[in-house]
């Protein structure tokens, strides 16, 4: 398969699943699209960002070592809305490295306050950020204030994602301490 041509044909969830099912768990057809993903002109990154999530979803050992890559990826200036959402949607299902964790969580504090931001983007940088807490509770606090000062004004979209996150965190803090 030509996986560029193949990227290029259609942009549709057919197509996406379609070649994600040819690359399936290949580590050698995954950097292939990596390589394009995170070095391809406008378009081709686009569309494969659709599709490198979908391989996560399957195989999400074959991201672990190209998320330092996908994240300054996403940093990039005029990098495609979609590489943002699939990039930062990957992040809430995989263990993100305490070498990472740093940038990936001043990065979504600063898609979450960011109004220009796509929604889908500040609502999985919640997500996000709550798994983060998990690791380095003080982010509790932080993300908790920021949700709170975003609620007056937030549409249906961040107020269900809002709710969610705000639940986990007063669960969290009411839980009993394991510790003893």
């Amino acid at each position: 398969m030509d996986l560029k041509t193949e990227i290029l044909r259609e942009h549709s969830k057919r197509q996406a699943v379609k070649i994600a099912n040819w690359i399936g768990p290949d580590k050698r057809r995954f950097r292939e699209l990596m390589e394009l993903f995170l070095k391809g002109e406008y378009r081709v990154t686009q569309r494969s960002a659709w599709i490198v999530g979908c391989c996560a979803d399957r195989y999400a050992f074959l991201i672990a070592p190209w998320l330092g890559a996908m994240i300054k990826r996403m940093q990039e200036p005029g990098a495609h809305p979609a590489v943002k959402r699939n990039v930062v949607r990957i992040l809430q299902f995989v263990e993100i490295p305490d070498s990472l964790l740093g940038s990936v969580v001043t990065l979504c504090f600063k898609y979450l306050d960011s109004a220009n931001e796509p929604i889908a983007v500040r609502v999985l940088s919640m997500t996000v950020l709550l798994n983060a807490s998990q690791k380095e509770p003080e982010l509790k606090n932080e993300l908790k204030s920021m949700i709170e000062q975003m609620l007056p004004n937030a549409g249906p979209a961040i107020c269900a994602r809002a709710r969610h996150v705000m639940k986990q965190i007063d669960k969290e803090k009411y839980a009993p301490s394991s510790k003893t």
